[in-house]
């Protein structure tokens, strides 16, 4: 059941809301939760209802677990704490690797020997989201800074529907404090259609900009799985992935805060428009924040943070990206892409710590367009990796992009206007050009750059008012009903295979 099928829309999410509500307001507040994990619960099983039998057993025991942590951290035995704390990270760790990095690992222990595939071809949908924050529960657990919960609190703080499958990735004291509220059970209008405003506005993010930027996406990288790309192919589709990543995780973050802000509870926002960044380490302060957030305190600081000598800190920053490519799947494009941006996070540092030995201070509108025209390139580049089947495909668009492989446009261009052939040759079977209309060219070119301009130059959704917000949904509200309505098969969010 996805957020944009017309099953969850208009049957899942209304009924599940009438049901918190009149749960709450008749029988309590224990009913309204168990309501909410109920509808999670049938919101996870109608994926494939064999992936229950991997999430409740680890709900349970992880459970039980982090209770006994908590009561031998808080009763000074720190050390069966820390011994219980390690068993249990290595038992979450080794079934997310059983099922996610099995090939990874035995192309590492067997390198040159054919490909392994999994015991398993199946994954867990967010098996990656549950494992890890409930592993983050059972640290903070250890550090005292988690207390004993109820059993419910806990089960729904795992399986909350809104960010169950793909994140964002929670903290247990930005959700489980807010269910001990009264407010949050009481139904309001103006948080309502505050909510709904979000899950317009994300679901237009989706269907309107995502599914139709992944068309050329989806034909430049596949066609370059089998043969040479040149330029403007190559470019035309790592920049349609660089934006349908954007809004397609940001659509899918947007409506999962508005669905809980319908709740009167509040998520934590992923995005701050993290392609205005101008670097690499701001970037990462506004890119799927609550992952930044998480590697930061439970990989970084860990490691040692910032509060060692230089070098180790260069080298903890290199280590945590590394692991950040990791949690997103076993395979190697997903290790080069966490090395690529912790090479780059590296690099940042050393070039300030550099400006300030010198007493540089840049500053200026030429410095800041130069710096943000690097960094999204980089990030452009990175994310060709990140997407690419395997690192052949990568290197493939690489050639393409730098001009390597030619630089051929369409017969519908060149004989549209015959000065360009003086410069650039005419298209043979060049993936997403040599078949392309004009106008499907065109519609590629208006994509791109209406979903630069949104990126670059417009507020977040947060930074709108709730009024202004209202508005715009009400005016995409018809456009996104019948996209949803019409679609032949609605769309997976991105974020669901990690």
């Amino acid at each position: 059941m996805l957020f944009n099928s017309p099953a969850f829309l208009f049957l899942f999410l209304p009924l599940t809301l009438c049901g918190f509500f009149l749960a709450a307001r008749y029988w309590g507040r224990n009913a309204a939760v168990a309501t909410l994990i109920g509808a999670a619960l049938i919101f996870y099983g109608n994926w494939e209802w064999k992936d229950l039998l991997i999430l409740l057993p680890s709900v349970g025991l992880n459970f039980v677990v982090s209770q006994r942590i908590a009561l031998l951290a808080r009763s000074g035995r720190g050390g069966a704490a820390k011994a219980i704390l390690i068993v249990a990270i290595v038992a979450n760790l080794l079934i997310l690797g059983y099922f996610k990095y099995f090939s990874l690992v035995a192309s590492i222990v067997y390198p040159g020997s054919p490909p392994v595939d999994s015991p398993t071809s199946h994954i867990p949908l967010g098996i990656s989201f549950f494992t890890f924050t409930q592993i983050t529960y059972l640290v903070d657990c250890y550090r005292r800074l988690a207390s004993r919960e109820k059993f419910l609190n806990y089960v729904l703080f795992v399986t909350f529907f809104p960010h169950l499958i793909s994140g964002p990735i929670l903290h247990h004291s930005q959700i489980i404090p807010q269910f001990e509220r009264g407010y949050v059970y009481r139904f309001s209008s103006y948080a309502f259609l505050d909510g709904l405003s979000l899950v317009i506005l994300g679901l237009s993010k989706k269907v309107i900009l995502a599914d139709s930027l992944a068309y050329f996406a989806s034909m430049s990288f596949n066609g370059a799985a089998s043969q040479e790309i040149t330029f403007f192919a190559a470019w035309g589709g790592a920049l349609c992935y660089t934006l349908q990543l954007y809004f397609d995780f940001s659509g899918y973050s947007d409506m999962a805060v508005g669905m809980s802000r319908m709740m009167r509870v509040d998520l934590p926002i992923n995005f701050n428009s993290p392609y205005r960044a101008g670097n690499i380490i701001d970037f990462w302060r506004r890119w799927h924040i609550t992952l930044s957030n998480f590697l930061r305190d439970y990989v970084y600081i860990p490691l040692g943070g910032g509060r060692v000598p230089q070098w180790m800190k260069l080298r903890n920053l290199f280590l945590t990206m590394l692991v950040g490519g990791l949690w997103h799947g076993g395979a190697w494009t997903f290790v080069i892409w966490g090395a690529f941006h912790g090479a780059l996070l590296v690099g940042n540092h050393l070039y300030r710590s550099a400006c300030e030995r010198v007493g540089f201070a840049p500053r200026g509108r030429v410095y800041g367009a130069v710096a943000w025209t690097l960094t999204f390139f980089a990030v452009v580049l990175g994310w060709v990796m990140f997407r690419a089947s395997n690192v052949a495909t990568a290197v493939n668009l690489y050639r393409g992009m730098f001009g390597l492989q030619g630089f051929d446009l369409p017969s519908a261009v060149t004989s549209f206007s015959p000065a360009l052939q003086k410069y650039v040759g005419t298209a043979g079977k060049v993936p997403m050009l040599a078949d392309q209309t004009l106008m499907g060219l065109f519609t590629m070119a208006v994509l791109i750059g209406v979903g630069m301009i949104l990126a670059f130059f417009f507020k977040n959704l947060y930074q709108q008012s709730v009024r202004r917000r209202i508005l715009t949904a009400g005016l995409l509200m018809p456009f996104c009903i019948q996209a949803v309505i019409f679609a032949r098969q609605p769309s997976e969010f991105l974020y669901f295979q990690f």
